[in-house]
């Protein structure tokens, strides 16, 4: 991970890209868990629970979030995409140290294209802004988190 130290202090911090406005922020890695929020337009950077990004956001989060992102590819018209949603919304519960980002593929094309999502919904993992996993079909939470920490090797 490209973390950045301070001298002084010798703390070390974390690149988060805000899921709603794209700026990237830098938070101290101890300070995760006291909920920082975007610098910029104030939205909370560690939620527990999934958020949707915006083709215009998913690239720059993708590429500038220094932790591990699980993204949700789905369709509001797909079935096992809808049974699947709770379950998600579960595991980030689960793991709040990773942000999990559902991406619509049909307002994402370019995205979709780019990783050749053919099937939903597909799961990938990125670990510093590289794809690092992935997994199609519907999943229980417990199957999610369980993919996560052995991709992650956790």
């Amino acid at each position: 991970m490209d973390t950045a130290n301070t001298p002084a202090t010798g703390v070390t911090s974390l690149h988060i890209v805000c899921p709603s406005c794209g700026a990237k922020n830098r938070v101290p890695r101890e300070r995760l868990s006291e909920s920082p929020d975007c610098g910029r337009c104030g939205t909370a950077l560690m939620q527990a629970k999934p958020m949707d990004l915006t083709p215009e956001v998913f690239d720059k989060f993708i590429a500038g979030t220094e932790l591990p992102v699980v993204v949700d590819c789905w369709a509001e018209w797909c079935g096992p995409c809808r049974m699947m949603a709770p379950h998600f919304q579960q595991a980030a519960a689960m793991l709040p140290e990773v942000r999990f980002v559902k991406l619509d593929t049909e307002a994402a094309p370019q995205q979709s294209a780019r990783y050749g999502i053919r099937s939903i919904p597909t799961l990938l993992l990125f670990l510093d802004g590289q794809e690092i996993a992935r997994q199609a079909g519907a999943m229980p939470a417990q199957a999610i988190v369980g993919w996560v920490r052995e991709q992650l090797g956790a």
